[in-house]
């Protein structure tokens, strides 16, 4: 549905040259939705106004449902750019228009028959809750409401594409979770292909099928959400992972030196990441049943992506150095991520 080819972005500056987008080549499938995360400045917002060309790349082909439209005349363009909506972080609604007419607005540009600004208003505000605010201000609207108007806004002219430039950075979370909700919904109902930059890997995790992370202007690391989400290969990926699942051992035992190699009085430290089936794999009561070990357990998070179970645990092995081994082979027989985190003192040395 979208090819970005060799997209670059240079802007102009006193100083020089800014390189905000280097070489970036981006695919995204019919349906998806498809998440652009990254740091404030690492290009993603440059990358999304590309897509409906915005901002002109300075060099590279955007293609858009099989047409180059980098290529189009500025009347071409305009008529591409209808299959294209757009949903903003601040809204950027007219503030002395009614809800209705901020709806009605790209439709009334086209010329469209009173008729059927009507009736496409009405289905929309339907759409999107909000169909008993027709007559109101936006600043008569919470936060979330005035974005279910941006949203209603976006789909007016029917596009096939919906970009959403931070559309939930200015909402409070429970906000935040209603309105991806009703993107996910309005993906689902419409078949529309969703692009959604951020900067929170909360929303990327909640909505999107597909991730692409972008810092200092490249494309550092991309792929199927869960995938990245568990395993991430590079270090700014990670980072943003973090947020939602902390590496930081319990906080007893933070303080601990971890030692690669067994020692007089302490315990093994793994982690063990459980993905899709291997969720509801009783690992841990096979460890105590299987092998001669204490078994601890210092953590456990279960959740999901796109509807996968993905858990994940801290446990203690306390015991001989031979029943430890077995038992680590067998826990990396299974389905699961295991790492070694290593040896620490069973008993916090500052309280002994």
């Amino acid at each position: 549905m979208i090819d970005l080819s060799h997209i670059e972005k240079i802007y102009d500056s006193p100083s020089g040259p800014v390189r905000a987008i280097k070489d970036i080549s981006l695919h995204i499938n019919r349906g998806e939705i498809y998440g652009i995360i990254g740091l404030s400045g690492a290009g993603k917002s440059t990358l999304v106004r590309c897509i409906n060309l915005l901002e002109r790349p300075t060099s590279g082909k955007v293609t858009v449902d099989g047409q180059d439209i980098t290529a189009m005349s500025e009347s071409q363009l305009r008529q591409a750019r209808k299959s294209i909506g757009m949903i903003f972080q601040h809204f950027n609604l007219l503030s002395s228009a009614t809800v209705y007419e901020n709806v009605a607005f790209p439709l009334r540009l086209v010329n469209t028959p009173k008729e059927k600004i009507d009736k496409k208003v009405t289905e929309l505000l339907e759409l999107v809750g909000l169909a008993d605010k027709a007559n109101q201000y936006p600043s008569q609207l919470s936060g979330g409401q005035k974005q279910r108007v941006g949203i209603a806004r976006a789909l007016a002219s029917e596009p096939k594409i919906l970009l959403c430039d931070e559309a939930t950075s200015a909402l409070d979370p429970q906000t935040t979770k209603a309105i991806l909700q009703l993107i996910r919904d309005i993906n689902a109902k419409l078949k529309l292909t969703v692009v959604v930059i951020t900067h929170e890997m909360q929303v990327i995790k909640d909505i999107c099928d597909k991730v692409a992370v972008i810092d200092k202007g490249v494309i550092a690391e991309k792929g199927k959400v869960l995938d990245v989400f568990t395993n991430p290969q590079q270090p700014i990926t990670k980072e943003f992972i973090s947020v939602l699942l902390s590496n930081d051992l319990p906080v007893g035992f933070r303080e601990r030196e971890v030692h690669q190699e067994q020692f007089s009085g302490s315990i093994l430290l793994i982690r063990i990441t459980f993905i899709g089936e291997s969720a509801n794999e009783p690992v841990i009561s096979r460890l105590i049943k299987n092998f001669d070990l204490n078994v601890g357990i210092l953590f456990g998070s279960l959740d999901d992506i796109k509807g996968v179970p993905f858990g994940r645990l801290i446990i203690s092995l306390d015991g001989r150095q031979l029943e430890i081994q077995e038992a680590l082979e067998y826990v990396q027989k299974q389905n699961l991520k295991v790492e070694v985190i290593g040896y620490v003192s069973r008993h916090d040395s500052a309280h002994q």
